[in-house]
């Protein structure tokens, strides 16, 4: 199975003590199927380094993305492959996701997409929670979700949040010429640093 031909993709999350753990894994008829991506992402982190294998022992890289600074509210997050090749980048905009977080995603010979909450009254409701005492530390518990455009407009790929309380995702890619790691990096990359 080659994986740029994949058009459906889940990515699960589990959440341990010290460690955020992803699965990816192709779509069966409308459930995951056969794994192929695991990361393991550690909390506290001063500059996100995120590698994600192709399968939980963890003997083959896939891609990584890296944070470009340690602390930048517009971070850019390069990603490469197993061999230290670029495959393109994403960076979020700070000033849109004030209100509704916004992300910009590139891919060298394929051009630029821009992903947008596709709920504004949700993005509002999600930054307001975060806000309320006690309860602003428990996980959002809305499904909120994200599409990612061309500049003309046409549509690259989805993410919708398919669980309300535990982070399941479903990824519907349409562009057939973006790179699923750079999807799979920019879905991880939605859970895993979407609060900061």
């Amino acid at each position: 199975m080659s994986l740029q031909n994949v058009h459906v993709l889940h990515v699960h999350q589990k959440v341990t003590f010290m460690v955020n753990r992803y699965e990816v894994f192709v779509d069966d008829n409308g459930a995951p199927g056969q794994l192929v991506g695991f990361a393991e992402q550690k909390r506290l982190k001063i500059k996100e380094r995120v590698t994600i294998y192709t399968d939980s022992s963890k003997n083959q890289v896939l891609f990584e993305f890296n944070a470009r600074k340690v602390l930048d509210l517009g971070g850019g997050y390069d990603v490469k492959d197993g061999q230290g090749s670029s495959i393109g980048l994403f960076r979020k905009n700070f000033a849109k996701s004030l209100l509704r977080s916004t992300w910009h995603l590139e891919q060298h010979g394929w051009g630029q997409a821009t992903g947008a909450e596709r709920n504004k009254f949700l993005a509002g409701f999600r930054r307001l929670w975060q806000w309320i005492p006690v309860i602003g530390d428990a996980p959002f518990p809305m499904r909120y979700h994200f599409d990612f455009v061309k500049e003309n407009g046409a549509p690259v790929f989805s993410v919708d949040k398919k669980t309300w309380l535990r982070d399941h995702y479903v990824v519907s890619i349409q562009d057939p010429g973006v790179d699923r790691r750079l999807v799979i990096a920019q879905a991880v990359a939605l859970d895993a640093l979407q609060s900061r």
